[in-house]
């Protein structure tokens, strides 16, 4: 999943905004910005943060390029249902439970032990 620098320009374009006026409303340096579009995955928090200045869900700012982009969108998409219905939560929190809730119970179980015996090697 990555940044689409046109569908971003569109959404610009119909809101009546230029881009320097997007990123500074985001509050994302022009450096940045042309290297998340660069760059093959971005953070999700940078997507929020763009998608939050123009108004519209983070899903409509990214272009999708493989099976693992769509999951990863589906994600994002779900995630921001969530939030949306409670605005204090946190996104990233809500994206991690997620991506828990589709791994098999036995193997969460396994990781939880696994740590949990590396916490008590710690102490």
């Amino acid at each position: 999943m990555r940044l689409s620098g046109e569908n971003t320009k569109k959404l610009c374009g119909a809101r009546g905004l230029s881009l320097n006026a997007l990123l500074k409303r985001a509050g994302v340096s022009k450096t940045a910005y042309y290297h998340l579009i660069d760059k093959e995955s971005v953070l999700p928090r940078s997507i929020d943060a763009l998608a939050a200045a123009l108004g519209v869900r983070p899903s409509a700012l990214l272009e999708e390029s493989d099976r693992k982009s769509r999951r990863a969108l589906r994600l994002l998409e779900a995630a921001e249902r969530i939030a949306r219905s409670d605005p204090s939560m946190d996104r990233d929190n809500i994206r991690h439970t997620l991506l828990l809730l589709e791994e098999k119970p036995i193997d969460r179980l396994q990781r939880s032990l696994l740590r949990a015996r590396k916490s008590d090697l710690h102490e």
